[in-house]
């Protein structure tokens, strides 16, 4: 809709034209990628175009790369006990980050008993001191860390998880899903074992996500057994024309990675500048390393879902949170777990920007805020937690 502006890009992306004329091209091939015939060939060349576009977008090895249905079968599969590194010990329990993704806090396959919680900072960052305790107590661990934070953009260390986890002889699992395209990373920089991807969140299409596992990572189980496809990872006859639209958008995305992120990045701090013009407006980790497109903030008595509403009447599409909850009224785990009494956790909005956000964007989104402030920003001035 051209009168409006879309400020919900880390809930889904609008499709990239080059993914749509990829998968315009699969559309048109008759075979399936596993026959052995012309036809088939022809379909399995896209899938296999793509995967080393994935691969090389994280500098990982094609054969490495699973393609799945999305972020959240990739975390779940990612999720293995058994899991190891060559003549490593086998991974035997789960610690996960307080603030990560609902379908890493699920735990995969691993059960509830052997899955453990790691706290965060107040600036939403893993707290480095209980993993290194947690990891001192008990059997060798898989570590879910996620690189970005989907609702603070908090950024985290996880070169530093990784060097932590190693040492003790784990593993470690990077949801870089939120990252992807926004920040430049790899296997090497991150150090990760395991890293998850989605291609909605890059321009591709929803629907298709990928699994890329370091070299010499071994025991992954799949979680559909069938036909064999995937190297046996995951059986299913391959989403051809998904997959061959998130190779290309993993290509356009890393192609513009550098450029996007400058030019993003001074539209969030125009617009948090002008957010900050209503009193004790609090913009949530803006003390550490974030996503240049995300900022989450709130204001003393401000409800969420009143205030995503009053956006949506004004034409600014915005989320109160991660977009597989937003349809709940429920505080954000993430804040929580941050240290946020639930008034604050409860009344937090998300805008987040990408590659066609404009500086008009920006100044309707600001111009509709402070039509909303006066009516949404109610009662005494309350401190935070």
């Amino acid at each position: 809709m051209a009168d409006r502006v879309y400020l919900d890009w880390n809930a889904t992306t609008p499709l990239r034209q080059e993914a749509k004329a990829a998968m315009a091209t699969a559309w048109e091939l008759s075979g399936n990628p596993s026959s052995v015939h012309s036809e088939g060939r022809r379909a399995r060349r896209l899938v296999e175009d793509a995967r080393g576009a994935v691969a090389k977008a994280v500098g990982g090895r094609p054969q490495d790369v699973v393609f799945l249905s999305g972020g959240t079968e990739a975390n779940a599969l990612a999720l293995t006990p058994g899991l190891r590194r060559g003549a490593g010990a086998p991974v035997g329990r789960l610690l996960v980050s307080a603030i990560e993704h609902a379908s890493v806090l699920a735990g995969g396959r691993f059960a509830r008993a052997a899955t453990f919680a790691i706290n965060v900072t107040r600036a939403g960052v893993i707290d480095l001191d209980h993993l290194r305790a947690l990891l001192a107590d008990g059997a060798t661990a898989l570590v879910s860390v996620m690189l970005a934070n989907n609702e603070t953009g908090a950024i985290q260390p996880v070169a530093d998880v990784a060097g932590i986890v190693h040492a003790a002889g784990g593993l470690l699992h990077v949801d870089a899903i939120q990252a992807f395209g926004k920040i430049p990373f790899d296997l090497a920089s991150t150090q990760a074992d395991l890293v998850t991807l989605s291609a909605h969140k890059i321009g591709g299409p929803k629907g298709v996500g990928a699994l890329v596992l370091a070299e010499g990572v071994e025991g992954l189980e799949a979680l559909l057994r069938g036909g064999g496809q995937e190297l046996g990872r995951r059986a299913g006859t391959e989403n051809v024309a998904g997959i061959a639209g998130f190779g290309a958008a993993a290509k356009a995305a890393m192609a513009a990675l550098k450029a996007d992120a400058a030019r993003v990045r001074e539209l969030r701090d125009r617009l948090e500048h002008g957010l900050r013009q209503t009193p004790d407006v609090v913009v949530f980790s803006d003390d550490v390393k974030r996503l240049p497109n995300t900022v989450l903030f709130t204001a003393p008595g401000m409800k969420a879902e009143t205030a995503v509403i009053g956006f949506d009447l004004g034409g600014i599409a915005v989320s109160s949170g991660s977009a597989c909850s937003s349809g709940k009224v429920q505080p954000s785990h993430v804040l929580e777990a941050m240290g946020y009494r639930s008034e604050m956790s409860q009344g937090a909005v998300r805008l987040s920007l990408g590659w066609s956000t404009t500086e008009t964007d920006v100044d309707l989104t600001l111009k509709a805020w402070r039509k909303l402030a006066d009516t949404l920003v109610k009662g005494e001035r309350r401190n935070t937690a």
